[in-house]
Parts: C-alpha cells; sequence; structure tokens
C-alpha cells in the first residue's frame, strides 16, 4: 500500500503539473516542483531537530515510569479491554499501559508528549509482530485510532482564533469535541471490520458507553460555562496535567528506589536512537506530500469539488474551508496555514474560518503519523492501516461539515 500510495502522489503531481504546462501556459510549475522537493528535504530535517529533544525528554521519564511500574499498572487495568481489541497482545504487555498515557495525552491535546509516547508503544508492540516488515493488527489499530486525533482539549485552535481576534476564541470547542468523537468511532468500526473484533462483547461495550457518558458529562459542563472560562479551564488543565504526569513518575519512582536520574539518562538514549531512525521515512513523505502540493493537484481537486456541488445546488461555502481538510492529512503546518489564511481571507468568525477551525481539530495529519510511526519499527507493509485512517478522515471531515452547519449556519 505505501509503495502505491507514493508512486501515485508522484504521479498525480506530474498529471498535474502537466496540466498546468500544456493548457495553463505555466512552465514555472516544474520550477516549483523541483523547489519543493529541496524544501521538504530541508523541512525533514528541521522536524527531525525538534523530534530529537522531544523524544529524548519524554522517553527519559517514561523509563521512571516503567521502573516504578507504573506502566504495568495501567497495563493490568486496561487488560481486559485490549485483549478484546488487541488479541494478540498478552494482558500486563507494557504496551498497554503506553498505549493508554498516548491516547490520554492526545485526549488532553499534548502532542508535545504524546508522540515519543507513541513511539515507545508501537515498539513494543514490535516485540510481539511475526513480520517486522508488516504492520500488525494491534499496530494497525494503534495507529488508526492515533490518526483518528481524539481530542478533547483543542487549545492550539482556540490559541490560533484568539490571535485573529475571534470575539469568542472557543466557540468551535463543541463542534469539535463532536466530530473529532465521530472521526474516532469510524476509525474503531472500520478496524473491527476488517480484523473481525467483536465489538458488541460485554466488556468492550462497558468500557465504550463509560467513556460515552463521560464525554457527554464533561461536554455538559462545558456547556454551561463561560468562553472565558472554558478557555482557562482548557490551557490550566494541559499544563497542570502534564506537569503533574512529570511529578508523579519522579516522586513514585523516589518511593520505589528507582534511581532517578540514572533511568532518565538510559531512557534518553533510547530517545536519540529513535529519532535518529526516522529520517529517511519523514524524507520520503514529506516530499511525495511537496510535489503533490506544488504541482496544483490539491487545486484541481478543490475546483472540481466546487464545480460538482454548485451542479448539485448545494450551498457551497463548506468548499472555501476544504483546503485545511485536503492538506491536512500530509502537512500539519500546511493545514494550519490553510486555516489562518481562510480566517484571513473570510473573517475569523465567518462559517468557512469556523469549518477550518473544526476541521483542524477533528482530524489528523495521517502519513506524517504513518510515517512517523511505523518508520520508527521499519514496517514497510501497512496493510489496512491507510484505507482505515483515511476513512476516518473522511468522517472527521464529513461530521466537521454537518456539525458547523448545524451550529452556525
Amino acid at each position: 500500500m505505501l509503495n502505491k500510495l507514493w508512486l501515485g502522489f508522484f504521479l498525480a503531481a506530474a498529471a498535474a503539473a502537466l496540466h498546468r504546462w500544456l493548457y495553463i501556459g505555466d512552465p514555472e510549475v516544474f520550477r516549483q516542483i523541483v523547489g519543493s522537493l529541496f524544501d521538504m528535504a530541508r523541512v525533514s530535517v528541521e522536524v527531525m531537530v525538534l523530534l530529537f529533544g522531544t523524544l529524548t525528554l519524554w522517553l527519559g521519564f517514561l523509563r521512571i515510569a516503567e521502573a516504578a511500574g507504573l506502566v504495568e499498572k495501567l497495563a493490568v487495568l486496561l487488560g481486559p479491554l485490549f485483549a478484546r481489541l488487541m488479541p494478540e497482545v498478552p494482558r500486563g504487555h507494557p504496551a498497554i499501559g503506553l498505549i493508554t498515557l498516548n491516547f490520554a495525552a492526545n485526549g488532553l491535546g499534548l502532542d508535545n508528549a504524546a508522540t515519543p509516547i507513541g513511539l515507545r508503544a508501537m515498539r513494543e508492540l514490535q516485540t510481539l509482530n511475526p513480520s517486522p516488515d508488516t504492520a500488525s493488527n494491534a499496530q494497525i489499530l494503534f495507529l488508526v485510532l492515533n490518526a483518528s486525533s481524539l481530542t478533547l482539549l483543542p487549545i492550539t485552535v482556540f490559541m490560533f482564533r484568539a490571535q485573529q481576534g475571534a470575539a469568542d476564541p472557543t466557540m468551535v470547542f463543541l463542534p469539535i469535541l463532536l466530530a473529532t468523537s465521530a472521526s474516532t468511532l469510524a476509525g474503531l468500526l472500520s478496524v473491527a471490520l476488517c480484523q473481525r473484533l467483536k465489538l458488541y462483547d460485554p466488556v468492550v461495550l462497558a468500557w465504550l458507553g463509560g467513556v460515552a457518558l463521560l464525554l457527554g458529562g464533561f461536554m455538559a459542563m462545558l456547556a454551561g460555562m463561560s468562553a472565558v472560562a472554558i478557555a482557562t479551564l482548557s490551557s490550566l488543565m494541559g499544563n497542570l496535567m502534564l506537569f503533574g504526569i512529570l511529578l508523579a513518575f519522579l516522586i513514585i519512582g523516589a518511593y520505589k528506589r528507582v534511581p532517578v536520574y540514572e533511568t532518565f539518562i538510559a531512557g534518553a538514549k533510547d530517545g536519540f536512537d529513535v529519532a535518529k531512525s526516522l529520517l529517511p521515512y519523514l524524507v520520503a513523505m514529506l516530499c511525495a506530500v511537496g510535489v503533490l502540493r506544488a504541482s496544483g493537484a490539491l487545486d484541481i481537486a478543490l475546483d472540481g469539488i466546487r464545480w460538482l456541488a454548485h451542479a448539485i445546488g448545494w450551498d457551497t461555502r463548506w468548499v472555501d474551508a476544504l483546503p485545511t481538510a485536503l492538506v491536512k492529512p500530509f502537512s500539519g503546518s500546511a493545514a494550519r496555514a490553510m486555516m489562518l489564511e481562510t480566517m484571513s481571507h473570510f473573517g475569523v468568525d465567518s462559517f468557512p474560518a469556523l469549518l477550518a477551525s473544526v476541521m483542524q481539530g477533528s482530524t489528523e495529519t495521517t502519513f506524517y503519523v504513518l510515517a512517523v510511526y511505523f518508520g520508527s519499527v521499519g514496517i514497510l507493509r501497512a496493510r489496512h492501516a491507510v484505507g482505515c485512517a483515511l476513512l476516518a478522515d473522511l468522517a472527521g471531515v464529513l461530521a466537521s461539515i454537518a456539525v458547523c452547519y448545524w451550529f452556525f449556519a
């Protein structure tokens, strides 16, 4: 799948470039494509520099948590659930505790913490993989749920809306929560269908029902709060949770007589080793995405969607927000740029800008996640991971459109 997908990006870019050259008379497109290749190679290295520090920091703290037995306790707690969702992972395996920490960090919008934890979880799952170059069922489910981006506190979206002068930066909170929940549910159901998981099992239903009740209660609580209070709570919860987790690792580790400094250094060395192995995968994927964007292929797709919507007689305001959705699976920074451009062009509280904000908060950079997570363990065959992740993205986009028309139209 990855071979075909990567080649398809270049072939689509070539077709779009030929169209711009032969029919529009724009020979500069090839200079832009070549320039994009070098730009994306440079960006890959810049991303790697950031990952080096982040991975080194977080894997150091994770080693302390493992030595203190915290990850093992989380694994035991969630053993019954993951025995149904990931039957090939033994109960109490360290991967289960790491997966739990990763989901918690993602839910709170702590991206810098979630990625290193997720990479460590993927490496633990790789120890159970009978075919090291092919993604296992457990690895696919973990990646798809990561790519579905279940985020309870989209702090960065609030921040960008505030910077652009929004009267109520947090007014997109509930729409994002609904859309990202739809994305995650679609990802889980699609993987369950491909892997024939029994989601109707009483244990699975009890966990999913409990999570649904917690989400509903959380939404009900926030619905009665002012915009200022929600923004304050979001920032406080994210930062307090982040520092609290680190402090708990240190205190419990010291109580269990773990040599915290030496253990941190040992884990940090693992982070360095993981980070340096990612560069080839990042260069390959980001360069392919850059070529696709520079060729104008995304613009052609957008114009086609607009024409079709107009022909059917639909309202076309949602099309103006689609650039954010179209580039989000490929590049988080490009999607942020698209969202900010939409805010600047239409107004921060316009319907296209609100929809772009919800799309930004409810979907994930699927191909970046794919390259980083699978690249960290050398997986080359993704099997149904790409299809299920993109289906989750599509569900998030469609849910974003529906929810925004419900809330803002």
